[in-house]
């Protein structure tokens, strides 16, 4: 098919069923309750290594991990020979209002870890996280350092929000105010819808809205590239909301507060999570181009994960979304992710005890 064909086949398509059909990876459901579907990618071949569990942020689906095929770090991980799990939040509502960290930290993310254990015959669980994503597989193994982590990989997500462009303003901005501006009319909508969550993130790239007709001429002949575009457009379309309750203690806590740098976070006045108990290898990815969480936001977390046997930072080319599913992320954020988990025991790690904990903390004070 010459040139002109596929131009004219991709004009047509564009306006009608999209120039590529999303086709997500086949999977099964290990178990399926509101907020919190276990979904088990299918392999032709017998998995080796620790099994995987991807855990999303909130207002976005699970697509993040799987947009296409060639943009799949689902696929890139069955291919490494892992067994991949992932959770599903499904659909926030108003009814959804008062569910916050708690829920994901305590009941969500730490019953998945555990299912992930037993399904796999007590293998140990390797995290992966994106964006908030990341925060919370952060927060669920310092809040539960018993758990069968084997690591966390955390992929854009911000420790120092001081360092983190448009949102150290909101910050600035929160501690003069209290953070009412916003915390007020989130409880009061019960949360953020999600025509805001989507209309916030096209604002944020709003350079990649307004070139898009630019673009599309420019590519009309390149199936690829716009079939690449229709993925993030479809991505955005179907973003859910956050809940009241888990937004503004993320607006509070996290932003305004910013307690992932100091170490300690509040989720509520009987309940706080130190940071230092996160004993599993963890990795940290921060994007040169990420708006959302600045490289420096993110490399912060080197000194506040200090339970740590390892952690590593890694800064990789790309925007927020880009540095998880965007066309270079094979060879950047993925190809750390794989060298990462290529050096991780296969053995769940050892709770280490009380003795232990005081002797490495009195080795790091010298």
């Amino acid at each position: 098919m010459g040139p002109l064909s596929v131009a004219l086949r991709n004009a047509v398509a564009l306006f009608s069923d999209g120039v590529e059909p999303y086709t997500p990876t086949p999977s099964d459901i290990v178990y399926d309750e509101p907020h919190r579907r276990l979904l088990r990618y299918r392999r032709a071949t017998p998995a080796t290594g620790n099994p995987v569990l991807l855990v999303p942020p909130l207002a976005v689906t699970i697509s993040c991990y799987d947009m296409r095929p060639s943009q799949s770090l689902v696929r890139f991980l069955l291919d490494l020979g892992r067994e991949v799990y992932v959770i599903d939040y499904g659909e926030i509502t108003y009814a959804d209002r008062d569910l916050g960290f708690e829920e994901w930290v305590d009941d969500i993310v730490p019953t998945a870890i555990a299912t992930v254990g037993a399904d796999t015959e007590g293998a140990a669980v390797e995290l992966i996280g994106w964006s908030f994503g990341g925060t919370m597989s952060v927060l669920t193994a310092a809040a539960h350092p018993d758990l069968p982590i084997g690591s966390v990989t955390a992929v854009g997500t911000p420790f120092d929000q001081r360092r983190n462009g448009q949102i150290s303003l909101a910050r600035r901005f929160g501690q003069l105010t209290g953070g009412r501006e916003v915390t007020l009319p989130v409880r009061v909508a019960g949360g953020v819808p999600k025509y805001g969550v989507r209309a916030g993130f096209r604002i944020q790239s709003i350079d990649r809205e307004l070139t898009k007709p630019w673009y599309i001429a420019r590519n009309i002949a390149d199936t690829e590239a716009l079939a690449r575009m229709q993925s993030v457009d479809r991505f955005m379309d179907t973003m859910p909301g956050y809940p009241g309750r888990f937004y503004r203690q993320a607006y509070r806590q996290l932003i305004i507060r910013n307690e992932m740098l100091k170490g300690t976070v509040h989720l509520r006045p009987d309940r706080a999570i130190d940071l230092t108990e996160l004993i599993a290898p963890t990795q940290l990815i921060g994007g040169t181009k990420d708006a959302l969480a600045s490289s420096a936001s993110v490399a912060a977390g080197v000194q506040v994960l200090t339970g740590a046997p390892e952690v590593r930072f890694t800064e990789v080319p790309g925007s927020h979304l880009g540095i998880i599913a965007g066309p270079a992320a094979r060879d950047t954020t993925w190809a750390t992710i794989a060298d990462f988990l290529g050096s991780v025991r296969s053995s769940p790690g050892r709770r280490r005890r009380p003795a232990d904990r005081a002797s490495s903390a009195g080795l790091r004070a010298l």
